[in-house]
């Protein structure tokens, strides 16, 4: 219990706190545009993807996305076609690629109204009797998440695909989360619990 609020309090912190400068603008969107032809196959030409085992990127905050990209090409992170794709990529490669997909409009996703129903009440409220912190805290009430905090937006994501990474996070196959955050979160989480906060997400805007 002592977890989850301080959990809370750090992350209700980081939401009072004043938005700085990303100091990713120094990416370059129009070369960024231009490199993202690979991407657009899986991310769609604007990062609205039309698959949902493949995330949208459209609106994400260009510090997140920079990072993760590192982490795929230092081997942080594991997907093999991510793996693959970002090994040509230099720094400045990745900044370009960031800035450009934050630049784009994130499309409107719809959800299951009865997952979505539970979901709401787990992503604004937690789950004080399983330690489950509210989604709200770190990523805010219309999921837009916190850029200086490096906390993703997550509004409108894919379902199936925000279902396939609290999975990663709470079986430990995903580490990428700062001081074990996620994996702390989703670890109390059940299917049940993931399948309804993930279509609640989707429908998120």
């Amino acid at each position: 219990m002592r977890t989850l609020y301080l959990l809370a309090g750090a992350c209700a912190f980081m939401l009072a706190a004043p938005v700085a400068a990303d100091p990713l603008l120094d990416g370059d969107a129009e070369a960024g545009e231009s490199k993202s032809t690979a991407c657009a196959a899986c991310h769609g030409p604007d990062g609205n993807s039309t698959n949902p085992e493949w995330p949208n990127l459209a609106g994400q905050h260009a510090r997140y996305t920079f990072q993760q990209l590192k982490a795929y090409k230092d081997g942080t992170r594991s997907d093999p076609v991510m793996m693959g794709q970002v090994q040509a990529l230099d720094e400045q490669d990745m900044k370009d690629l960031a800035v450009f997909y934050a630049m784009q409009t994130p499309g409107v996703g719809s959800a299951d109204p009865e997952l979505a129903e539970a979901g709401k009440k787990l992503y604004r409220g937690g789950n004080l009797s399983s330690g489950v912190t509210a989604c709200i805290a770190c990523h805010g009430p219309r999921g837009e998440g916190i850029p200086t905090a490096n906390y993703p937006m997550v509004s409108g994501q894919h379902a199936q695909y925000t279902i396939a990474q609290l999975r990663k996070y709470r079986d430990g196959e995903r580490t990428t989360d700062r001081a074990s955050m996620m994996r702390d979160i989703a670890a109390r989480m059940t299917d049940e619990e993931i399948r309804a906060v993930a279509e609640y997400i989707q429908g998120l805007h």
